[in-house]
């Protein structure tokens, strides 16, 4: 390709919307722009490394067993009824209705579309096991899309669905998909680690992530440097130290307008850890009480796995005072009948706690949970802190910022009963087929392969995403000889099927250089005047600026051993 006929609109100044480097210089390489707010175009160069990052996904893909279909985006409501995640999903669903008035929604994600095309096409064990994959687009209505292509509302994924007769299956499908994820994103230059993770409103029995620390990150992880623990701060545990306070008899104290647990504590004289915040939420119409240590919040995404729903909600005020006879910040399960009571395990054994006395202006003090209240359930619901102590080998835990490149999952059976996807087994017997979800987010990955491959210069690709491989910088394009020799060069390197930007342009030498940086194509040849009178041309490896001079008959045998060895 020639510059001078490339659409690659790039930017001197930094952009004022950018909010992270990846954004950044997305825009100003020209890769990107924004239609309207979190969703994008792709311009020819984001395309090109779209196009690449794909062709490496369908390889491995292909070497994994995996067979490569597309599914519709417009989806029926029926099938999203069926499993409950019409209601689940919430506002994050972008819905419409056709002219009939029927429901339809945009597919945020395919297990309810790919589990109704098995219940209709797989009947016996001898049609399984089965994994099946596309690339296609999905859409979700996010709250506060943030980072471009980082949380968007319309974004690229592969989604790859594994169905097998039982969970031995499951398990050989999951490691098949967890081996090609960790070829994929080798190949695509990354340094990447494993966490464990909340299915969230995917269900099954279990999942990891594949992450790229950065500052960039929208998600949260929870690494331990001592050992190899690491987990999504959604579900990450620690081991919690006990408050230690004494026993004591229950009492009434006074505490005049003090609601949260800073006034309470400051006004009463103690720690956080020594209350009891006592939230009252409603769970599919039920209320419950949450119970969780003064100096924790309750971590939602834990809570939706032991409740085994999304379906809940804080109180509302007058909710709280009908059902407790008290306002919020002065409430609490004790001498309260038919509210079912979830603890956090940082209370279990507590004594001498704090929490209100179902009247305003007053708290209990010297509250034993074994002693004062039952509690139903005591479960991991809380937020970890920095510094917590590691569960594995009790080092401190560090708690940073990643990029999130694939999901996979161990579905089970959750969409195969709702849809009833089932097949026959060797003895005849009916069964919910047994099945797996791996997600990648084509976007997800070109974004982190900038934040991790960058200087203050532009981006540098690694070569097998790169847009292209090598760019040619002609200095003057009015010397003839230079433009010759450039001529010869860019048609031989196309001739050996290496994808080559010729920068034809009449601009000045360090324009194009700047540029030629921005961009980060893995390899510039440089053709100058100067240097053509000592029978010489450059070759610069972006990475390391490292600079190779060479006659220009050799250029591109050179430029093959470097492609080669890298």
């Amino acid at each position: 390709m020639r510059w001078s006929k490339a659409f690659i609109p790039t930017m001197k100044e930094n952009p004022a919307e950018a909010e992270t480097t990846c954004h950044r210089l997305m825009l100003k390489a020209g890769l990107i722009r924004m239609l309207t707010t979190g969703v994008y175009e792709y311009l020819p160069l984001g395309w090109k490394v779209l196009l690449k990052i794909a062709k490496i996904i369908r390889e491995e893909m292909e070497i994994a067993g995996a067979q490569e279909l597309l599914l519709p985006v417009l989806s029926p409501a029926e099938i999203w009824k069926e499993t409950r995640r019409w209601d689940d999903f919430g506002a994050e669903m972008f819905r419409l209705k056709d002219r009939k008035e029927r429901d339809l929604c945009l597919c945020p994600t395919h297990e309810e579309v790919i589990t109704d095309l098995v219940r209709r096409e797989i009947y016996s064990y001898r049609d399984l096991p089965q994994v099946w994959y596309q690339i296609q687009t999905k859409f979700r209505d996010e709250p506060r899309p943030r980072s471009a292509v980082l949380r968007a509302r319309q974004f690229i994924m592969k989604d790859a669905y594994s169905m097998d007769v039982d969970e031995e299956g499951l398990q050989k499908s999951y490691q098949s998909q967890y081996s090609a994820y960790k070829s994929i994103f080798t190949r695509c230059g990354l340094k990447y680690f494993i966490v464990g993770a909340s299915s969230g409103l995917m269900g099954g029995t279990g999942s990891q992530e594949f992450m790229v620390e950065s500052p960039s990150g929208e998600d949260t992880v929870v690494i331990c440097n001592s050992c190899d623990y690491a987990a999504n701060l959604e579900i990450a545990t620690s081991v919690c130290l006990p408050a230690e306070h004494s026993d004591e008899s229950l009492e009434e104290v006074y505490t005049p307008q003090k609601k949260t647990v800073e006034e309470v504590s400051s006004f009463l004289h103690t720690h956080p850890n020594q209350l009891m915040k006592s939230l009252l939420y409603i769970v599919e119409d039920k209320p419950l009480f949450l119970l969780i240590r003064g100096d924790y919040e309750v971590q939602e995404s834990k809570l939706i796995s032991v409740l085994k729903t999304a379906i809940f909600r804080h109180a509302q005020p007058e909710e709280v005072t009908k059902l407790t006879g008290a306002k919020v910040g002065f409430i609490s399960p004790i001498g309260i009948k038919n509210i079912p009571i979830m603890a956090d395990l940082s209370l279990k054994g507590a004594q001498g706690m704090i929490s209100g006395a179902n009247k305003d202006d007053y708290h209990f003090r010297g509250i034993n949970l074994n002693r004062d209240l039952t509690v139903d359930t005591y479960a991991d619901i809380r937020l970890i802190k920095e510094g917590e102590a590691c569960v594995n080998c009790g080092k401190p835990l560090r708690i940073t910022p990643a990029i999130e490149l694939g999901h996979v999952f161990k579905l089970g059976t959750k969409y195969s009963e709702s849809l009833k996807a089932n097949f026959t087994d060797l003895n005849g017997q009916e069964k919910s087929v047994v099945m797996g979800s791996y997600g990648i987010g084509l976007e997800r990955i070109m974004a982190a392969a900038i934040e991790q491959h960058h200087d203050e210069n532009g981006i540098i690709w690694p070569l097998s995403i790169a847009p292209y491989q090598v760019v040619i910088t002609v200095l003057n394009m009015n010397h003839p000889q230079s433009v010759e020799v450039a001529e010869k060069i860019y048609k031989d390197l196309q001739t050996r099927k290496i994808e080559v930007l010729f920068d034809d342009r009449d601009e000045r030498a360090g324009f194009k250089f700047k540029d030629a940086d921005l961009i980060g194509i893995p390899f510039r040849i440089t053709i100058g005047e100067r240097a053509l009178k000592e029978g010489k041309i450059e070759i610069r490896f972006r990475e390391t600026q490292e600079i190779t001079k060479i006659s220009p008959e050799d250029a591109v045998g050179k430029i093959n051993e470097f492609l080669t060895k890298n």
